[in-house]
């Protein structure tokens, strides 16, 4: 045979691809903690999401591509009036809920915040739900929601244990996009076929570049670029239901395929094939432990390898308030994640840019002894000239304990520690805190703070009453599963 024709043997779905689709069909989540803390997330991310509907830059993004539209059975966006087909309004919901970078998170090899993948659930589950009673149909529940949320966290989440995607220049919403594709195809009725072939459109489409992320480009596409990916997967999954074929060989293909166009410079921590193709690393199969073990942002609207350190800076106020001129350095130990993503000097664009910044988001509580999302527009930077002098004393030290338990199964730490040292020569204690309030070590302590959150989120949005009506739901495991998806999104719309 020549050596200049390609052997056209169609192959099998690459197995990372059959797994995910198995999973996504056959499992059936029953732990109780997963299902628990999936409603707690359901209660978090939207209420991040209305809390975002008070900022312009957030809400020009949102509505109809074309003002006027009518959408028989229309998805809703929560806390607006808006009307949309399933894909705009996964952007739309994706957006809201990521503007402040206040939902959950999940930190391993690679990181991101699963509940970004909402954005599509319920947009999908609240059309099908209203077509469905249109159509004398049983309508899909908040239980259907609540095992669709933990089956996405567990896909986005075990993708990220050992993969780094951001060590190639990949932004982790490759995996929102992998992980909406795979259970919006569900809840829409796809067969293994079906799934499958969304699934290869969804790592074969060009994916997000981190530019956006990073001094000296971070800018407020990382905002809504959740939003969009998790719509992208919603729009695959319907083109799948329409018989669309997939590409079964997305991922190994020779020359062509996601490992060799796009992940041949993965980090060392990923097994080298023989063939000198890197490949995924998957250290455990799906089920729920993701969700189980999900960060919840409670505190601050900080990236999350920051939370710590503004838990320190908190308890430091009171001690260098009175003193912030006398300041002489300020020392951060922290983990290399931090240092890679976060730690950044020189000036400042915008609020994407800031919150993004280790030595920010730890000097605004110093000062302040708050960190709230307010603190990273324009007008708040420019009134406290403090905040940069502060940040051009910080010296960021790494910790070797710190980043290797950041990664350790049984621990999966985010520790960062904060001193004060003063021109006269006294210093503040050291303050170290290695698991923030949103961690499963700390569960007991941070479930009410985050109730109390979306308390106060759903206040920005809703009268005292609605609020109640909400809450009240939430709160109740039994009653809220059982609620029909339309009936519960009928209380979240304007």
């Amino acid at each position: 045979m020549s050596a200049n024709v390609d052997l056209n043997n169609r192959p099998d779905y690459d197995p990372v691809l059959q797994d995910i689709a198995d999973y996504v069909l056959e499992y059936r989540v029953d732990s109780p903690l997963a299902l628990d803390t999936a409603r707690h997330c359901l209660m978090d991310t939207l209420g991040c999401g209305l809390l975002a509907l008070r900022f312009p830059e957030c809400t020009k993004h949102l509505g109809p591509l074309v003002e006027g539209t009518v959408v028989p059975h229309g998805a809703r966006v929560p806390g607006t009036s808006y009307r949309l087909d399933p894909v705009k309004a996964a952007w739309d919901i994706g957006c809201i809920v990521r503007w402040l970078d206040y939902n959950d998170t999940w930190l391993a090899a690679e990181w991101g915040h699963p509940s970004d993948n909402l954005g599509g659930i319920l947009a999908v589950a609240d059309h099908l739900s209203q077509k469905r009673v249109a159509n004398g149909e049983a309508p899909l529940s908040m239980g259907d929601v609540l095992q669709a949320m933990v089956m996405a966290h567990e896909i986005q989440g075990v993708l990220a244990l050992d993969n780094s995607f951001n060590r190639v220049g990949l932004d982790h919403v490759l995996l929102v996009k992998v992980a909406s594709t795979a259970v919006c195809a569900r809840l829409m009725g796809a067969n293994r076929e079906q799934l499958l072939s969304a699934l290869s459109h969804a790592f074969v489409d060009g994916q997000a570049l981190r530019t956006y992320r990073h001094a000296p480009n971070a800018g407020s596409r990382k905002s809504w670029a959740a939003g969009d990916a998790s719509s992208r997967g919603v729009r695959l999954a319907d083109m799948a239901l329409r018989g669309e074929m997939g590409i079964p060989g997305v991922l190994s293909a020779p020359q062509w395929g996601f490992y060799d166009v796009l992940f041949s410079h993965a980090n060392k921590d990923l097994s080298l094939k023989p063939e000198g193709q890197r490949r995924f690393s998957l250290p455990q199969g799906y089920a729920s432990y993701v969700m189980e073990n999900i960060l919840f942002k409670i505190s601050f609207p900080a990236e999350f390898h920051a939370q710590t350190a503004c838990e320190a800076a908190v308890a430091l106020h009171p001690l260098v308030r009175d003193r912030l001129q006398e300041i002489e350095r300020i020392v951060i130990t922290t983990h290399e994640s931090a240092i890679r993503i976060i730690s950044k000097v020189g000036p400042l664009a915008n609020a994407a840019d800031r919150d993004h910044c280790l030595q920010y988001m730890t000097a605004v509580p110093l000062a302040f002894g708050t960190l709230v999302a307010e603190h990273y527009e324009d007008d708040f930077h420019a009134a406290h000239p403090i905040i940069d002098q502060l940040r051009d004393k910080m010296q960021i030290v790494e910790d070797p304990r710190y980043t290797r338990e950041y990664l350790e199964a049984d621990k999966r730490s985010i520790a960062n520690a904060v001193q004060v040292f003063f021109a006269d020569g006294s210093c503040t204690e050291q303050v170290a805190v290695e698991y923030p309030i949103g961690h499963r070590r700390r569960r007991a302590e941070g479930i009410p703070l985050l109730e109390d959150k979306f308390k106060a989120n759903l206040a920005t949005r809703f009268s005292a009453q609605r609020s109640a009506q909400i809450f009240d739901l939430c709160k109740d495991p039994g009653r809220l599963s059982a609620t029909p998806v339309q009936r519960f999104v009928d209380l979240l719309v304007i």
